[in-house]
């Protein structure tokens, strides 16, 4: 349950996000900006029991089975499991799950960080939007937010991820966002059609040296 990549269809290969408050500017100044595990879109926290449902089916998605690495589908104990023994100390874990919320209170999908290294200061992310919520905006809204936590509390140098050359949609959005790519993983993943590539994307922080 790690990787990085088909944004609003996905969870990134291998592992690694409109808001209505209100009609009118007062309505947006109500939703504090100076937290970074928040915009004025979504928000990102830990997880919670009352997960367990939403991860079950989004785990034991086969749609989703191409992009996470997953073969086998994950039952409702090994999930709370996961839940259960999931820690927010990323530097014990080396990863962490974020939950993606709008601001209505609806989880519309979860952020990976995964092979977190604090000396090399870098991370790999993922992303999965729930199928009802893509196309608004939400993939996008959550990996800037995830970069801005990173990049703000952790001062990592960069974040990167992996994603499969026929993943157009990735691809867009994480160029979009500022990923560059940076090399090829020849043939590193297996479908019903033969082997496929995967680009190798990072996102330099500039201003941590």
């Amino acid at each position: 349950m790690e990787d990085s990549s088909q944004m609003e269809n996905v969870m990134p290969d291998a592992r690694g996000v409109s808001l209505q408050a209100g009609k009118g500017e007062s309505a947006r100044t109500q939703i504090p900006t100076v937290n970074p595990l928040q915009t004025e879109k979504i928000r990102l926290r830990a997880l919670e029991p009352r997960d367990v449902d939403l991860l079950y089916r989004w785990e034991n998605d086969p749609e989703v089975w191409k992009v996470s690495n997953t073969m086998t589908p994950f039952s409702k104990f090994t999930l709370q499991e996961f839940i259960k023994t999931s820690t927010t100390d990323v530097y014990a874990s080396r990863q962490l799950r974020l939950m993606v919320e709008d601001w209505k209170g609806n989880t519309v999908g979860a952020v990976d960080v995964f092979d977190f290294e604090p000396f090399h200061r870098r991370a790999g992310i993922g992303i999965l939007i729930a199928k009802d919520y893509r196309h608004n905006g939400y993939a996008e809204e959550a990996v800037r937010c995830v970069c801005q936590y990173l990049f703000s509390v952790f001062q990592l140098r960069q974040v990167y991820c992996n994603v499969m050359v026929d993943n157009e949609i990735s691809l867009k959005l994480f160029r979009h966002i500022g990923f560059q790519p940076s090399g090829v993983q020849k043939d590193w993943i297996r479908t019903q059609n033969g082997y496929t590539d995967v680009l190798i994307l990072q996102l330099i922080n500039e201003h941590e040296k």
